[in-house]
């Protein structure tokens, strides 16, 4: 978004509605609470008033999948789990976004083992990965930041290849 001057009185705020909308989606983030393990800790962690996870815009923490469009999958995943995470991933609205939080949710960590998942990238589309085991508050901000600049960058009228019509 741009902002410039008409003739030295007032602003002027050029921008496109596609900016628009982008901007307010990265500003309005509202994650699913979903911890399985240690890396769950550090998500409440960034909660907190000390880190305060509402300056990036994410602090309204849904129970219901329907009203979030952020998965934060922080822990291990074992295989029992899984198909559970693909519905609840199924019914969240779109846009939606998915952060492996941690190392046992982006590879399966030290888990090397029939019984769990080496990557939550294996069952839903993984948007960023945050490192770390568990990861600190900062590096999950991190993540989200980085989600941010993604989300500014999505492209929000996409043409219908049948009709030549718009759809958000």
């Amino acid at each position: 978004m741009g902002v410039g001057t008409l003739d030295g009185e007032g602003g002027l705020v050029t921008t496109t509605i596609e900016q628009a909308v982008n901007w307010a989606r990265k500003g309005s983030l509202w994650p699913l609470t979903f911890g399985l393990a240690c890396c769950a800790i550090e998500m409440m962690a960034a909660v907190s008033a000390r880190y305060d996870i509402d300056r990036y815009g994410a602090g309204v923490f849904r129970a219901s999948p329907r009203q979030s469009d952020l998965m934060i999958v922080a822990g291990t995943v074992c295989r029992r789990m899984a198909p559970v995470i693909r519905k609840i991933y199924d019914q969240m609205p779109e846009p939606k976004y998915v952060i492996a939080m941690g190392s046992c949710a982006t590879s399966g960590n030290i888990y090397n083992s029939y019984a769990v998942v080496q990557g939550v990238d294996r069952f839903v589309p993984v948007d960023i990965y945050v490192p770390g085991c568990p990861p600190t508050p900062e590096a999950l901000f991190d993540g989200i930041l980085k989600l941010q600049q993604k989300i500014m960058k999505q492209k929000v009228f996409i043409k219908s290849p049948i009709l030549g019509a718009t759809k958000v």
